[in-house]
């Protein structure tokens, strides 16, 4: 298939180095765990290898060249940067080396927004495809070395800074909006299910009925509440509307007229609330999808500036 991506994966010490092809992040990590022998259970962190960026976005996984070699990093491992051994020869390199410093100290490591720098030097427009770590190594970098590494005017680096921390301050509100709705929707989940519960008198409403394969405290809802659709649970509005109006007609002993009507409303209620769901993974993904198009044309229009 077209979108699936030949990529390598190594773990923190570049020992195990393993090629794989893949079409997503996730399939990544857990293509990646497998290899190098780590639960698949615990939270893995992807990073570039070359340089440690965290990658934990789709789009961006997509942007990134074909073959790129990905770090596995689990625990308490970090990245480091890979150590050479010279082996006597770097001398005769040295002298064709294109980098625009002062050579001060042969122990100096050079600074991870200086390449950047030089990237961006040769076309402004790939700011688009950097991480947030890699715009953050930018917006922290020294004013005058950042000028004098882009050929720019203090002033116009200044500026350029400014919108890159005006856009990872969106990029952080974005996130924690998303994080907020994710928790009311689990709050809103989990209300629902102990109101459920509190309707229910019985001390075994946690037990299964084992002719009907509801739990009793959900055949006591169904059959003792007004409107008994609202205090059901999303899980268990699809049971019931899954199972059919004869089957529930057999489950609570009523006539079709009445099953019917009440599995009606099941079916509206459940229909709203994914609904609601769909609305709001719908404004988020807009939301995200119009910052990043802004985001590109306001630093591509500020670089050209």
């Amino acid at each position: 298939m077209s979108d699936r991506r030949p990529c390598k994966v190594c773990d923190f010490t570049r020992k195990n180095s393993y090629g794989m092809v893949v079409a997503t992040l996730e399939e990544l990590k857990r293509k990646g765990c497998e290899l190098l022998g780590v639960n698949p259970t615990e939270p893995v962190t992807v990073v570039l290898e070359t340089d440690g960026t965290i990658v934990e976005d789709q789009a961006y996984f997509l942007c990134l060249p074909l073959n790129t070699k990905f770090m596995l990093l689990h625990d308490k491992e970090t990245w480091a940067p890979a150590r050479t051994i010279d082996g006597g020869t770097a001398w005769m390199a040295r002298e064709s080396l294109i980098l625009e410093v002062d050579a001060v100290d042969s122990s100096a490591v050079t600074p991870p927004w200086w390449n950047l720098a030089l990237q961006l030097k040769q076309d402004l427009t790939s700011i688009i495809l950097m991480s947030e770590g890699e715009l953050q190594s930018l917006v922290d970098a020294p004013c005058s070395e950042l000028a004098s590494a882009l050929g720019f005017q203090e002033k116009k680096t200044i500026e350029l800074q400014e919108t890159l921390q005006r856009v990872l301050d969106r990029k952080e509100e974005e996130r924690q909006s998303k994080q907020l709705l994710q928790l009311y929707l689990k709050a809103v989940e989990k209300e629902d299910r102990l109101e459920a519960v509190g309707d229910v008198d019985s001390p075994d409403g946690m037990e299964v009925d084992s002719a009907s394969g509801f739990m009793s405290r959900t055949l006591m809802v169904l059959k003792g509440k007004t409107s008994p659709e609202t205090r059901l649970s999303t899980e268990d509005l699809q049971v019931v509307v899954s199972r059919g109006l004869e089957a529930m007609q057999q489950v609570l002993g009523w006539d079709a007229e009445r099953t019917s009507t009440l599995m009606q409303a099941c079916q509206a209620e459940l229909s709203k609330r994914l609904q609601q769901v769909q609305a709001m993974q719908s404004i988020s993904s807009t939301q995200q999808d119009g910052s990043r198009q802004r985001e590109g044309a306001g630093m591509a229009t500020q670089g050209s500036s």
